[in-house]
């Protein structure tokens, strides 16, 4: 390991959430207004993840009174306070720029279920061991 990864490692923050395109996320960024700090939040859908280690950043898009609104962060930068991600997005690109040409229900992104089965036969197992397993208790009493 060379001095400059020993630097970016040293400077990368330890606990990032894993961000993908179509999350629905909320940013709190540092925001420095003359002598005043505050710390000032952004909603909205991830359109995109690029590169890696301490250079990955991510851009959020907003639609805040019918002007759509996109702001690039860094991950690892110290002007963001913390990453909230509110959904996980459903969808089959890397890069979501197309969202930039719909408008209202044209706009938005299943959310992406953990833990369903994988295909038709696998659910209907699983439905008929659930219909059978409360039956079996019933013999056995």
């Amino acid at each position: 390991m060379n001095v400059i990864q020993q630097l970016e490692k040293e400077q990368q923050k330890a606990k990032v959430p894993a961000l993908r395109a179509g999350d629905t996320v909320r940013v709190h960024a540092k925001v420095v207004e003359g002598t005043r700090e505050r710390i000032q939040v952004f909603e909205g859908t991830v359109i995109r993840v690029t590169n890696g280690g301490l250079r990955q950043n991510f851009t959020v898009r907003r639609v805040t009174h019918g002007v759509g609104v996109e702001r690039t962060f860094l991950i690892h930068s110290p002007r963001i306070d913390k990453i909230d991600v509110l959904r996980h997005g459903d969808v089959r690109q890397g890069r979501l720029y197309y969202l930039r040409g719909k408008v209202g229900k044209g706009a938005r992104i299943r959310e992406r279920r953990e833990g369903r089965a994988g295909s038709k036969a696998e659910a209907l197992a699983q439905r008929a061991a659930r219909a059978a397993g409360p039956a079996d208790e019933e013999d056995d009493q």
